[in-house]
């Protein structure tokens, strides 16, 4: 705690909230000392509110707390990270974020839902389903998603393309589960080709 730079903004730090399953930016809060130390003694994130001039725990008064995951500083240790798993909507709007969500980012969520799918297993779930009948199973149904796609892609419109697309996408992320694997292996993979164009 010691080794952050609290003087800079006159002893608070900015604290980013990340969902630690799907990585959305939740929030942007704002620590002082003390918070900080409420946030690591209780694993509830806890703010300093610059209106209310106290210390304010998230979900103190909507139930919808920010359990903590982990915290680390930035490079020049004036602003701090918070991973954590978020109890409900976590803006007062009764949205999941503050802030709207980037295009694309849903599959990230669509990604850990698949995965929690995968471990429960929930009865009449169609996902469910797909991990009960097998890996083949699953890959015939991105085969057949594959085709749907690239024949509406010639021979149809845009929002058949889009829906057919969506399919394909569903698909190959439960393929990539059933194989241990996620949609942050595929999209390292692209990483390192990227480095390389």
């Amino acid at each position: 705690m010691d080794s952050l730079a609290w003087d800079k903004q006159g002893g608070l730090l900015p604290a980013i909230v990340q969902d630690d399953r799907t990585l959305r930016i939740l929030m942007l809060g704002y620590m002082d000392r003390a918070a900080l130390q409420a946030t690591l003694d209780t694993r509830r994130v806890t703010f300093f509110s610059r209106s209310k001039g106290r210390l304010w725990t998230k979900g103190e008064s909507s139930g919808h707390f920010l359990d903590l995951v982990s915290i680390e500083a930035d490079c020049d240790s004036d602003t701090l990270l918070l991973m954590a798993r978020p109890n409900g909507p976590t803006c007062h709007l009764g949205t999941t974020s503050c802030f709207r969500q980037a295009p694309g980012a849903f599959l990230t969520e669509l990604d850990a839902l698949v995965g929690q799918r995968e471990r429960e297993r929930p009865e009449k779930s169609y996902t469910t389903g797909l991990f009960e009948a097998g890996v083949r199973r699953i890959a015939q149904k991105v085969g057949e998603e594959g085709v749907e796609t690239a024949l509406a892609a010639v021979a149809q419109d845009e929002e058949a393309l889009c829906n057919e697309a969506g399919d394909l996408l569903f698909h190959l992320l439960v393929l990539l589960r059933a194989r241990g694997r996620s949609l942050d292996d595929v999209v390292e993979v692209l990483r390192q080709r990227h480095r390389v164009c």
